[in-house]
């Protein structure tokens, strides 16, 4: 089993739901990134997205923008977060890892090459925004030669179509977008995610986890009721550029500590 799978499996036995954090690669800082991964998971982070920073990232609201602007100014690149992940596993050799991103990069690298150097340095997992289950035959068939979970979004208007396509494609978990919009917009619909469950659940095997606009404890518990996995992204980046080099980590654990605490009750 991989990582991914051997996770959710644990929950699942323990009647817990995943708790899923998302930071980008380079802020505040190159240095900064590696600590706080092992703070998330010490927090109580079940599985790390990774966010890959890119110049366009067109699903992304101001502040996760904002963030990947400075990752970029500080010098980060694919191979940088390629390496990050080589140093995070020096330490933990068990959470899952899962990187966030676009396509472009990755076609740059090519995704043979990419494919290779994620399972050398221990990803789990690849979600890229930008390309949709139509597209990414070629690109994710040389992901699972090497184990790694593709991973895919799905919306409240996602036909029932390519519901049943992205389940047969997808490992791992699959990520609902729990509204209409960018990371961090609005705010959650919960009756309507409940409405969503079934339709999703009739296709989809894998865990599902639910993220954009989950920004504090109360919503954490609610959405965990609803699904596998909750992934807080803005919310966290957010406390990330409010805070400085030197209390980034006890603050960004603090916040994944009280949404532990909730999602658990």
């Amino acid at each position: 089993m991989s990582r991914i799978d051997t996770t959710f499996a644990k929950l699942k036995q323990q009647q817990r739901k995943a708790l899923i954090p998302f930071i980008t690669a380079g802020d505040p800082s190159q240095q900064m990134t590696v600590p706080l991964m092992h703070g998330l998971v010490e927090a109580g982070a079940d599985v790390l997205e990774l966010g890959v920073p890119f110049s366009d990232p067109m699903a992304d609201g101001p502040v996760i923008q904002r963030a990947s602007e400075r990752a970029l100014k500080n010098g980060m690149s694919l191979r940088g977060v390629l390496g990050m992940v080589a140093e995070f596993r020096k330490q933990d050799a068990t959470t899952p890892v899962v990187l966030m991103g676009y396509g472009n990069p990755i076609e740059a690298m090519s995704w043979e090459t990419f494919a290779q150097r994620c399972a050398d340095v221990g990803v789990d997992g690849v979600l890229t925004v930008d390309f949709p289950p139509e597209e990414s035959h070629d690109a994710f068939e040389h992901l699972q030669r090497h184990n790694i979970a593709p991973i895919f979004l799905l919306a409240p208007t996602t036909k029932e179509a390519r519901i049943q396509q992205v389940a047969k494609l997808a490992r791992g978990y699959v990520y609902y977008v729990s509204l209409k919009g960018v990371t961090g917009s609005g705010s959650i619909d919960l009756s309507a995610i409940e409405d969503k469950m079934p339709q999703l659940r009739k296709h989809i095997k894998l865990p599902i986890g639910v993220g954009f606009g989950i920004r504090d404890a109360a919503t954490a518990k609610a959405v965990a009721k609803l699904c596998d996995g909750v992934v807080v992204g803005s919310r966290i980046v957010q406390e990330i550029e409010n805070s400085t080099e030197q209390n980034v980590v006890a603050n960004v654990s603090k916040l994944v500590r009280e949404l532990r605490q909730a999602i658990d009750q």
